[in-house]
């Protein structure tokens, strides 16, 4: 076919370097605590702008067609749900090895054996990183001020740092709640505009964006819970694709009748329940919240299916749609129930709840941008450290780990005979590409901060790391810049394995675009 393309040898390969080199330079200045944002608009010009310097969220949201750019692009997608943070990391890093494999082939080395050196180099720095890791999970205390600060170093990077101790403070606080568990679902990130991110805390319980129905008890006290997703709406005539003829009025008075006889049948089945609180994922008419009004029970409508189900998680209840058998339906239970203010809107809120970890940080910010950035900071630090609780080892960041990596990998280099050695200084090099970068997008001199760490590493300072606000190496463990382990692990295994994936690619065949059929272009 013409339309098929077919790339073959060197070509295909500068094809897969150029993509993969164009994402990591588009996200290499967002790297680190003085790294710059980023500004996306949707490409019709409708929607909202986001600003940011989240690797995930940038590369998300671009459409590249180059298949190396897009293998880089799901590295960063995996790193984001598998710890939360490190994608901008980790594309990084994944381009500069390619950089180095570049320079490698012009010199005639062939990309199996740059694959078998990198993976001799990879093994080496995976070993030289677990040897490093420190495990303080047995003391509460410490590990306690071990969250506090990779929760710190997380946000150092995002548009909060200004506030990343009381944005640290809260994340730690909401995960300790947790108690060893898992589920994110029990932390809800509530985001309202107004005031500053300074203003933002931690309430207890769970925060529901409704508002009670009229007539109806606004405050209730251990609090029985029918959760349901069914529809309320039926007192009005609906028939569809079908037609009623009627002869006078009378009769159509006659259909409102048994519809509202048959909402009210569902109403005392409802009732029958025992509950106190009703809250639906539907509408509910008015007629439904008369009755729930005149029985005394709260009703809440239109609870979207995010908030159902996180209230079905925190309360203990189940989400019901028939009502014919009450004995067997689990009802959610909670302390009390009330209506409140955040800024300028009302809101729920459900205090003593029956999963007591259920809480909701509240966001306050002067815009939606602010706030959206907002959410996406905490949310990175919310997944580190339930992976950290997880995997408790933690080592230095800073350039501290990549260049102990480094040294590691250098000192086994002398070890290996041939070609291979090459690649495992390659990927050497790679690694303190990380630190300089840092460096460099602080305004700092980076050739010269990372020849001073490999010195300080080198005499055995294995805790040394740059320093960005005094612009000299400093103690990491001093200054309390600590990462997970899992992080930089992912960050390390991923890089290598899709570096090795580029590099075993000698042809690039594009498929013909599905050809429309003859009487479909008779039509234009």
């Amino acid at each position: 076919n013409d339309q098929a393309a077919m790339f073959k040898g060197e070509t295909a390969r500068m094809s897969a370097f150029v993509g993969a080199f164009a994402v990591a330079d588009l996200v290499k200045t967002t790297l680190g605590p003085k790294g710059m944002d980023k500004i996306l608009t949707p490409a019709s010009g409708e929607g909202e702008l986001v600003i940011t310097n989240d690797g995930a969220t940038i590369l998300r949201s671009i459409d590249i067609d180059n298949a190396a750019a897009k293998i880089l692009i799901n590295i960063s997608k995996t790193q984001d749900d598998e710890v939360g943070d490190g994608t901008t990391s980790v594309v990084v890093l994944a381009g500069e090895l390619l950089r180095e494999a570049e320079q490698l082939l012009k010199r005639k080395v062939h990309p199996m054996t740059i694959i078998e050196g990198f993976r001799l180099a990879s093994q080496v720095a995976r070993d030289a990183l677990t040897a490093s890791g420190i495990d303080n999970s047995k003391d509460e205390a410490k590990f306690r001020q071990e969250l506090l600060e990779i929760a710190t170093t997380t946000l150092s990077s995002k548009l909060v740092t200004d506030s990343k101790n009381h944005f640290a403070s809260l994340a730690v606080e909401a995960v300790l709640r947790l108690k060893g568990g898992h589920n994110l679902e029990h932390i809800q990130l509530l985001k309202k505009a107004g005031g500053t991110m300074a203003d933002s805390y931690l309430a207890e319980g769970f925060i529901l964006e409704k508002s009670i129905g009229i007539g109806q008890p606004k405050r209730v006290e251990n609090a029985r819970i029918l959760l349901a997703n069914t529809s309320m709406d039926t007192d009005k005539i609906k028939i569809y694709g079908s037609r009623v003829r009627v002869k006078e009025l009378d009769q159509v008075e006659e259909i409102e009748a048994v519809e509202k006889e048959k909402m009210k049948k569902k109403v005392d089945k409802i009732l029958a329940h025992k509950c106190d609180v009703f809250i639906n994922r539907q509408l509910i008419y008015d007629y439904p919240q008369q009755l729930l009004a005149d029985a005394g029970v709260m009703a809440i409508e239109h609870a979207d299916f995010d908030g159902i189900e996180r209230l079905a998680a925190v309360t203990g209840g189940e989400i019901v749609s028939t009502f014919e058998r009450p004995d067997m339906v689990t009802l959610g239970e909670c302390a009390l129930i009330e209506e409140t203010m955040i800024g300028e809107d009302k809101v729920i809120r459900f205090s003593g709840v029956k999963s007591g970890a259920a809480c909701t940080i509240v966001l306050r910010g002067a815009s939606s941008h602010v706030l959206g950035e907002a959410d996406r900071s905490l949310h990175d630090a919310l997944c580190v450290l339930t992976a950290t609780i997880k995997n408790p080892h933690t080592t230095h960041g800073g350039g501290c780990a990549e260049t102990l990596m480094a040294n590691a990998i250098d000192k086994e280099v002398p070890n290996v005979e041939g070609k291979k050695s090459l690649a495992m200084e390659a990927f050497a090099r790679a690694l303190r590409q990380m630190p300089y970068i840092i460096a460099e997008n602080a305004g700092l001199d980076g050739a010269e901060l990372v020849t001073q760490l490999r010195s300080e590493h080198h005499k055995g300072n294995n805790t040394a790391g740059i320093d960005i606000h005094s612009g000299n190496v400093g103690d990491m463990a001093k200054l309390g810049i600590r990462e997970p382990m899992k992080l930089k692990l992912h960050v390390l295994v991923s890089a290598a394995e899709a570096t090795e994936m580029i590099l075993r690619v000698d042809d690039i065949i594009k498929s013909a675009p599905r050809q429309r059929q003859q009487g479909m272009q008779g039509m234009h």
